[in-house]
């Protein structure tokens, strides 16, 4: 069997390649990889092989669609979402009802929204902390590092600097009321 040579590429990259370029050629690569997952979860669903095939054939064209529309930032798991979706609209449609999963899934894809602006949040948080980091005394800045980053005792920090004990604990204390200080006057400004 043939090495797949785009085994070393993450789905992000192929993603952006095929949101740059329009060619078609890297979705194909994408589906390629999760065209056993796809065919598992429409098994599961729709307990039949031959549907199943036919559905995943189905959601590559709504997949091809669906992403001239929308820009997905986790393939995996948004291409998870729409076979799953699909699948439990094709039984809604064969039984008239809609299955409870699927008003579950909506609330998964809020709840994934959610988590995604938290962690935004968060990043923005950390760069700004790294940012005014740098604003610290350069003392300051040594022992909280030690500290806080590389997680080292005061002990650890007095042999590693040459400071007292006493002024570790002070540069520490000060260095992160500081820090606090100017990470919230930043995170006010922007």
């Amino acid at each position: 069997m043939a090495k797949d040579p785009y085994a070393n590429i993450e789905d992000k990259e192929l993603l952006d390649k095929y949101y740059q370029d329009g060619n078609n050629q890297w979705l194909g690569i994408l589906l390629q990889r999760y065209t056993l997952l796809l065919l598992g979860v429409c098994m599961k669903y729709l307990k039949n092989e031959e549907e199943a095939k036919d559905t995943v054939q189905q959601i590559f064209l709504k997949v091809i669609s669906e992403l001239q529309k929308y820009k997905v930032e986790y393939f995996k798991s948004w291409l998870y979402m729409i076979t799953r979706n699909y699948c439990l609209m094709k039984i809604r449609d064969r039984h008239g009802k809609i299955p409870v999963e699927l008003t579950e899934n909506i609330n998964a894809a809020e709840d994934e929204r959610e988590q995604q602006t938290q962690l935004k949040e968060k990043e923005k948080t950390l760069t700004v902390i790294e940012e005014s980091l740098h604003e610290l005394s350069e003392e300051q800045k040594q022992c909280v590092t030690l500290f806080y980053l590389q997680k080292k005792s005061y002990q650890q920090i007095v042999d590693e600097t040459g400071y007292s004990l006493l002024q570790v604990k002070s540069y520490i204390q000060n260095g992160k009321r500081n820090l606090k200080m100017i990470v919230e006057r930043k995170m006010k400004q922007g």
